[in-house]
């Protein structure tokens, strides 16, 4: 342990990406030089059923990026018997925690800044509330940055918030999270974050799984996501949706395809796919260990990334060249609900930029985000938050006055529930409940 600390760094991470992210902005000196400095990486667990899930440091390459930091705290460990996504401490009990921390993980008296995910919610709420006095950096894992911020933040915190780092995986493009408290966007160098995910990929240079899945020679890789956890489509529609990526990519002349599952897919998924693979004379390899989708991109090298919304796919075309397609987004655009469920954005964003495998558009990186997109995405913002960015009416009202409401991205309920040009009058049931609900 050092014996002279300026300041203390706390790094809360839940996902291997997101520490992936945060140890890049590090290597870009993003925070600093670590001299003075006590860098802590706080894991946190948020798996409905932690105990039972994945671990971030069962992951390939967790090792190295732990190296960046001088000590590693395991955050469901000492809130348990409590889990992380819903303990927040009692206000009047903080002073006491805070002091319980810097006597536990030897911060004595030192500044802290904090470092976090998803401010809106535990544990990065519950961190903020106990070192009330500390500077606050967000980083946003993956897409979700370009959308809303989620719901109002307490004054005490969203005006301790100085910027929020995020990958250019949209380049051009400006987040809105977090722009109504006026926290200016900070990209992280992609050579940085390139190079982390290299270093990542040197893990698994000895991995059977990935040697074999190499060896194949897979030249389209299919991405799972695993809605079906989230409420969003059933197991049945999801195993559809991975089969409709593999009859895309056996129709596009693909003859070896890799599966990426998401760590907690059933099994299921893969026999399905197999048989379907067997069908079509198609190569099936499937690799569901516990690796990042950009490692497979490093070893495998494919000339196609298919997937329905996961920011993958954008890593894929941004930091790989890759050429990516997208299945299944009007699906899950028409099944999300509430409204303003954070996956609308980064859906609306891979729904406009990204071509349909199973349209006329050959898949395709991305280049120059069209004119159309942030028009888009500040008006779906909007309408996800209303309350939040009421200064983006006007415009969103000009937009949908131009140019007529695509129902997939702007609901006719959601258009008249805001009075917004373009709303069709609601069928009398429908016009009930809604005024049930208001009511």
């Amino acid at each position: 342990m050092r014996t002279h600390i300026e300041r203390v760094q706390i790094f809360q991470v839940s996902t291997l990406y997101g520490a992936a992210t945060v140890a890049a902005a590090l290597d870009a000196g993003q925070f600093g030089a670590a001299d003075g400095a006590r860098r802590l990486l706080l894991l946190s667990h948020n798996a409905e059923i932690p105990e039972t899930a994945l671990r971030l440091e069962e992951m390939t390459g967790y090792d190295r990026i732990a190296t960046r930091f001088d000590e590693v705290v395991d955050w469901n460990d000492v809130i348990r018997p409590h889990h992380p996504g819903s303990w927040a401490p009692r206000p009047e009990e903080v002073p006491v925690w805070q002091r319980m921390f810097r006597a536990a993980w030897g911060i004595g008296a030192a500044p802290v800044e904090l470092v976090v995910e998803s401010i809106q919610v535990n544990p990065a709420k519950a961190l903020a509330a106990i070192f009330a006095e500390s500077v606050l950096d967000v980083y946003a894992d993956g897409l979700m940055s370009y959308g809303p911020t989620r719901g109002e933040l307490p004054q005490t915190i969203g005006c301790r918030v100085r910027r929020l780092l995020h990958l250019d995986l949209v380049p051009g493009l400006r987040p809105l999270l977090l722009s109504e408290y006026g926290v200016e966007p900070e990209l992280v160098p992609d050579d940085a974050f390139r190079a982390l995910l290299s270093e990542i990929a040197e893990s698994a240079a000895t991995d059977p799984a990935l040697t074999a899945a190499a060896e194949a020679a897979p030249s389209a890789l299919l991405l799972g996501q695993y809605l079906a956890a989230l409420g969003i489509l059933t197991p049945d529609e999801e195993e559809t949706l991975h089969l409709r990526m593999l009859r895309g990519a056996a129709a596009a002349g693909h003859r070896s395809v890799l599966f990426k599952p998401h760590p907690t897919a059933p099994a299921r998924y893969s026999t399905a796919l197999h048989e379907e693979a067997t069908a079509a004379g198609v190569e099936l390899t499937v690799l569901d260990g516990p690796l990042l989708a950009e490692t497979c991109y490093e070893r495998c090298r494919p000339r196609l990334v298919v997937g329905c919304f996961s920011t993958a796919m954008l890593t894929a075309a941004v930091l790989y060249g890759i050429p990516i397609a997208r299945v299944g987004t009007d699906l899950v655009l028409d099944r999300l609900t509430p409204y303003e469920n954070s996956n609308r954005m980064p859906l609306t964003i891979v729904d406009h930029l990204v071509p349909d495998l199973e349209g006329s558009a050959a898949p395709a990186v991305p280049g120059a985000v069209p004119p159309t997109l942030a028009p888009l995405v500040r008006a779906v913002g909007f309408c996800m938050q209303p309350k939040i960015h009421p200064s983006l009416r006007p415009e969103t009202e000009s937009l949908l006055t131009t140019s007529p409401a695509n129902p997939r991205y702007f609901p006719p309920a959601r258009l008249h529930n805001l009075s917004l040009p373009g709303a069709q009058p609601l069928p009398r049931p429908r016009l009930r409940r809604l005024r049930a609900r208001r009511a």
